[in-house]
Order: structure tokens, then C-alpha cells, then sequence
């Protein structure tokens, strides 16, 4: 990706005021220049700053605390040590645009930043997204500004931070034109600096320029470590050369290089990929004897091999081993189950599995559903019962999937199952909330047209959603259709339709009486009115 970028002047202070304004004297208001001469009873600049440093570590979210420490210590001159401590601090907490600000306060104090001071903001902008802020600190800092004034000589952790920062921005040309720079400053890459290139230009697509990078890294004598060996095993993993990456495999072991779990992950998913399982089997049984401990992508990689093999029962094998582990299954595991168990025609266990799904709450996801959709409709496999998709599409509603719901309701086996009044409850209710109302009335007229009688959960679920929309005429509607079916309503829906009638300045007399049990002492009709 071509790196573009202004040719006017830009300094950070300018930076600091606009893009990351912010009033740090609020913060630290005792900002003026300290006097130079010290109490006897002060400590000295190396010993307070000492005890700073500590204090930073145990009360970083203390600020009230360190503004106190500088208060009480007013003849205590900071140096470049004490506040890069601090820009630190503020920068672990992601208070950037303050570590910015007092970094633009070290003069007030008498004191220039060094090189790690600059180290430490610009790892810290990098960090949290403000790269080319970094990368104007860092050309400010190897060419100066009018306010400050200083000049350093970058070093390697300086070039390795910002090489970074730009590779994960997507800047790989910029970066390689600082790589390029720092070896014409004699400045030897190592390799973090080798491995955030790479890695930038594998993320690029960019497979011959990071395969330059590592021969040449390996020419100049630097060791791969295990997150560069990692890079290229995903490289290598994702475009099929397996054979490549199973020698990488072995070299790292004859180096030295201990895999972790993510090579073992990263080398069993690209066999899985390519279909070679039994491979797979043995790196995950290797992967222990390495020193190794499964995680749930160990575990769900395997278990998608056995899935793709048909070896279900395996499968189900391993998802049940995961509490001995100590791993909690996630929603791909369970959707790689459902997958495999439909593609055996075991849509029982299938639907007895969501369930055990939600009873260890986790939450099922689009896949999940569509999943069900494929294995229960699109290619229907036994005679489930209307209560298991009433399950599923309640789930659906629940989750606020209301698309796929309907696309579920709709894709009932035709001839083989039939909605009943709790499915139409079901995605009525879920309309409803929903505020799609005509779609709502639309499948109350349709429970008419298939002969499904209406209970009094449907009538009361659309007269609140109409009374909440402001719709008198569908209420006294619905009023005369409960009458019609003999459904009672309760005395909540009466005083509530009476509130919006009288409200809309409607006569009472345009809704129905409702027969009622005679009782001693009571009339033998309920007039709404």
C-alpha cells in the first residue's frame, strides 16, 4: 500500500494542541519552572524519581495521588527519567492525548527528552492508533522543530517501533523506505524489526518480498524467534504448501524455537484445509509431548477435520472431553457439530445439542440458525415434531434475528408439518416488539385463511402493539374479532382500549359487549363500554 503524506511542516506541538488537545494543567496545574536548589530534607532527583517510578506502577489510575507527590515535592526537579515514567503510565492506560501534552511540558521544567522519552510516546501513539502522529514525532525527532529544538539519532528500538506501527496500518512501502533508512544509518534490524515487515507484507499479499525478508534476515546472521516463525507458518498455511510448512515445523525444533500453541493451530488448520486428517490427529496428539496445552482452537480445529471426514462420533467424543480440560466449548464448536451431525442425518441429536448449547450458556449466532434452516428445511432429513421448530424460531425472535425467524416459519416441510397458534404466538409476539406491525396483522389474517384459531396471548400481544402505535381502528377491530371467536379479554385490555379511545376522542360505543358466566347478583353481558 502506497504511503501518502504532506509536504508542508508539521510539528508535534501542533500536533499535541489540535489532534490530541487536551488541558493537562488541569491535571498537573504546578507546571512552572522549578527552582534548582534543593532542602536538606528533600530527597535526591535520583532517589525521588526512583520512588515515582514505583509509585506509578501501584497507582497508575491514581492521578490524584502523583498530582499530590509533585505538589509536596516543590523543590524536586524532574528529569527526562521521571517524565518519560510518567508518559509511560499514561500511555499503559491509553491516555494518550495527556501523555502528549506533558511530553510538550518538559521544557516548562528545565529538561529535554531523550531518546527513550521519544520511544516511549511514539510506541504509545502507535498503540492506540495514531501512526502518522508517531511518524511526524519521530521525523521531529531526528530533524528538530522551532519550539524544542533537539536533535536525537534514532535507534533500533526507535525504527522497530514505528517499522511497526505503519506494517499494521497497512503502510508496508513507508515502512520499508525507514527499514532502508535505518540500515544507511548503520543501525543493524533485529528481529522485531524483521518480523513486523513480513508479517506487513504478508498481510499485503505481498509473498516474495516477505520471503526476500527472511533470507535476508537469515544472511545477517538474526534468529528467527517464534513470532516470526509464526508469520511465515501462516503465510506458508494459507496458500497450501503444507509440505513447506511442516519443514518449518521441524527447523524450529532443530533451532531452538519452541512452538506454541498457535504454530500447532496454525499448521493443523492448514491440513485440515487440504483434507489430510490423519495429519492433523498426529500433531495434535504431538502437540502435548511438545510441551503444548490444546485450547479451544486446538480442539475445534480437530474436531471440524473429524466433522469434514464424517467421523462424527469422534467428534462428539472430543466436545465431550472439554470439561476434563478445563475448555469451555464456543459457538463454533457447537456449529461445527450441528453441521456434521445434519450432514449423518442426526437432526434429533442435532436439536438435543442446541439445547445443551443454551443450558451452558452460549449464545447461538446467524450460523447456528442457518444452519438449522439448511439441515431442518432446505434439505429436511426426519419428522421432527412443530415444537422443535418452535424452539429454534423462538430462539430466533428472541435474539432479534427476525429475518431468518421468518425464513424459518416459511420453510416449514410442506405436507409434513403445519404451524400451530403457538408458532403464529411465537413471531407475532416477535413482530410486535419489533414495531413491524402490518407484518404482525398479516399473519394474524393468515392463521384465519389455514384454520388456526387465535388464543387470547395472540389478541392481547397485537392490541398492546396497535395501542402502543396510536391505532384505534385495529384495536376495535381486533375487539370484534375476540368477540367473534369467543375469546374473553382481561380487564388490563379493557381499561387500556378505553385510555386510547378516549384519548382519540372516540365514542365507547363502538366497541362489543362480551358474553360472560352469570354469577348472583351480575348481569349475563360485560359491556366494554
Amino acid at each position: 500500500m502506497a504511503f501518502a503524506s504532506s509536504n508542508r511542516s508539521f510539528y508535534f506541538t501542533s500536533i499535541s494542541i489540535s489532534a490530541l488537545r487536551c488541558n493537562f494543567s488541569s491535571s498537573f496545574p504546578h507546571t512552572r519552572k522549578p527552582t534548582t536548589s534543593f532542602s536538606k530534607n528533600e530527597p535526591s532527583c535520583l532517589t525521588t524519581t526512583a520512588k515515582l517510578k514505583v509509585s506509578l506502577r501501584l497507582t497508575v489510575k491514581d492521578r490524584a495521588s502523583l498530582e499530590k507527590f509533585l505538589r509536596k515535592r516543590s523543590c524536586f526537579t524532574p528529569d527526562a527519567v521521571t517524565f518519560t515514567s510518567l508518559i509511560k503510565g499514561l500511555c499503559a492506560e491509553s491516555r494518550i492525548m495527556e501523555a502528549a501534552a506533558l511530553f510538550t511540558k518538559l521544557k516548562a521544567f528545565g529538561c529535554e527528552p531523550n531518546v527513550i522519552t521519544y520511544n516511549t510516546l511514539i510506541n504509545g501513539l502507535c498503540r492506540t492508533g495514531h501512526t502518522i502522529v508517531a511518524l511526524n514525532l519521530f521525523e521531529e525527532m531526528t530533524n528538530g522543530n522551532g519550539e524544542i529544538g533537539v536533535v536525537f539519532k534514532p535507534n533500533t528500538v526507535t525504527y522497530s517501533i514505528i517499522i511497526d506501527g505503519l506494517c499494521k496500518e497497512g503502510f508496508v512501502d513507508k515502512a520499508k523506505e525507514l527499514f532502508l533508512q535505518m540500515k544507511d544509518e548503520n543501525l543493524n534490524p533485529n528481529v522485531v524489526t524483521y518480523t513486523s515487515l513480513i508479517h506487513g507484507f504478508c498481510h499485503a499479499n505481498d509473498w516474495n518480498e516477505a520471503k526476500g525478508l527472511l533470507i535476508e534476515m537469515m544472511d545477517q546472521g538474526v534468529r528467527p524467534n517464534v513470532v516470526s516463525s509464526n508469520v511465515i507458518m501462516n503465510e506458508l498455511c494459507k496458500n497450501g504448501k503444507m509440505d513447506n510448512a511442516s519443514r518449518l515445523l521441524d527447523l524450529m525444533v532443530q533451532c531452538d524455537v519452541r512452538p506454541n500453541a498457535f504454530t500447532y493451530n496454525t499448521l493443523m488448520d492448514g491440513f485440515c484445509l487440504t483434507g489430510k486428517i490423519n495429519r492433523v490427529k498426529e500433531l495434535f496428539v504431538s502437540m502435548e509431548s511438545m510441551g503444548c496445552k490444546h485450547d479451544d482452537f486446538s480442539y475445534n480445529i480437530l474436531i471440524n477435520g473429524y466433522c469434514k471426514n464424517k467421523e462424527v462420533e469422534e467428534a462428539l467424543s472430543l466436545y465431550n472431553e472439554l470439561p476434563f480440560k478445563g475448555i469451555k466449548p464456543t459457538v463454533v464448536t457447537y456449529n461445527t457439530l450441528f453441521h456434521g451431525l445434519f450432514e449423518i442425518r442426526q437432526a434429533e441429536r442435532a436439536l438435543k445439542l442446541f439445547v445443551e448449547m443454551q443450558g451452558n450458556d452460549v449464545a447461538a449466532d446467524t450460523c447456528t440458525y442457518r444452519t438449522f434452516i439448511d439441515g431442518l428445511c432446505v434439505r429436511p432429513q426426519c419428522e421432527l415434531d412443530i415444537q422443535a421448530y418452535n424452539c429454534l424460531i423462538d430462539g430466533l425472535c428472541k435474539s432479534g434475528r427476525l429475518e431468518i425467524a421468518l425464513e424459518l416459519f416459511r420453510s416449514l416441510p410442506r405436507g409434513v408439518l403445519t404451524a400451530n397458534v403457538v408458532t403464529y404466538s411465537i413471531m407475532i409476539h416477535g413482530l410486535c416488539n419489533d414495531g413491524q406491525m402490518d407484518k404482525a396483522h398479516d399473519l394474524f389474517l393468515e392463521m384465519e385463511e389455514n384454520a388456526v384459531a387465535p388464543d387470547v396471548i395472540i389478541f392481547v400481544t397485537l392490541i398492546h402493539g396497535f395501542v402502543r402505535i396510536n391505532e384505534p381502528s385495529k384495536v376495535i377491530e381486533l375487539l370484534h374479532k375476540m368477540k367473534e371467536k369467543k375469546v374473553m379479554p382481561d380487564a388490563s385490555i379493557v381499561s387500556m382500549v378505553v385510555d386510547l379511545l378516549v384519548k382519540n376522542e372516540i365514542s365507547l360505543n363502538s366497541l362489543p359487549s362480551f358474553p360472560v358466566h352469570e354469577r348472583p347478583g351480575e348481569v349475563d353481558e360485560l359491556n366494554v363500554k
